[in-house]
């Protein structure tokens, strides 16, 4: 007869915490890496962070177009498509569901509002295209007020 043995998730993490990396090793092989991970808004601060958080190497994956006046623009949409994959964490929009579960932020691009700044988050049949949308309003929101530059570079001159 096997013996099963429970821990209080708040327990395991605490143990990753404080573990040496064997440890941290070991606990990822029992209960997966996610588990250890946290909310995605905690690791993904910065572009960088997103590039981390897929694996990629932005010196790789920055496209290599001439560089004219739409080349700056390029290169941030480009971000943000990195971005938006890194916070949801793989999932991908389904826009054959008929549902209204997409979300993308909104920016005011008025200068009488003090120029581009984000605005608010909406949903429904994005659009800003498929690549931009998220799995939640909190998420989009998030991209839109922490990477406001980046969405900038692209929307505007």
């Amino acid at each position: 007869m096997q013996e099963v043995l429970t821990i209080e998730k708040k327990n395991a993490v605490v143990a990753h915490t404080e573990a040496n990396e064997k440890g941290k090793k070991m606990l990822e092989n029992l209960f997966g890496r996610k588990v250890f991970l946290g909310n995605v808004m905690d690791r993904v601060k910065t572009f960088e962070d997103a590039c981390a958080e897929l694996g990629i190497d932005w010196g790789d994956a920055c496209p290599k177009v001439q560089k004219n006046g739409d080349y700056n623009a390029i290169v941030a949409f480009s971000k943000a498509l990195i971005i938006a994959r890194a916070l949801n964490e793989g999932w991908i929009p389904d826009f054959n569901n008929g549902k209204w579960d997409k979300y993308y932020p909104y920016f005011d691009m008025r200068s009488s509002a003090g120029g581009f700044r984000f605005h608010d988050c909406a949903y429904g049949h994005a659009s800003v295209g498929a690549r931009l949308c998220f799995k939640s309003d909190e998420l989009a929101r998030y991209a839109g007020t922490q990477f406001e530059d980046i969405y900038k570079g692209f929307m505007t001159f």
